[in-house]
């Protein structure tokens, strides 16, 4: 029996697996690289996280946009004057409305919607304050 046909195909079968793992070697190589290039990137993430964060610490608090009606404004001017807290009542009669359901309503929307923009709290139900 011949067995040089045999050895010939094992040979080439031998080189395409050398090839193979030749070429699966340089993908590995490149892929650690991506890799490393990744976690680097992925620490200078994190060191960007930590500085800003600690730097938004140090920055003053920057209050949200008011609404645009010209109670809002009043509204916390009579908050800020105020010792305790007030209901929608008592801030509606602060800024001269009569003192009708359909004002106190609208005021104790007003009111809610700060809460909701957290420039006042509501520390009792229908009992709102300056947030601290």
């Amino acid at each position: 029996m011949n067995v040089q046909p045999l050895l010939d195909a094992l040979g080439i079968q031998e080189n395409a697996a050398r090839a193979l793992a030749d070429d699966l070697r340089g993908q590995i190589t490149e892929l650690q690289g991506r890799l490393r290039e990744a976690g680097t990137h992925l620490e200078h993430l994190a060191i960007t996280r930590k500085t800003v964060t600690a730097l938004a610490d140090l920055l003053p608090a920057v209050p949200p946009d008011l609404p645009e009606h010209p109670d809002y404004p009043r509204i916390l001017g009579v908050l800020n004057d105020a010792t305790g807290p007030l209901r929608a009542r008592d801030v509606c009669e602060a800024l001269a409305h009569e003192l009708l359901p359909k004002n106190i309503e609208g005021t104790r929307a007003k009111l809610k919607r700060l809460v909701r923009l957290g420039i006042l709290t509501e520390v009792d139900v229908g009992s709102f304050t300056r947030k601290q």
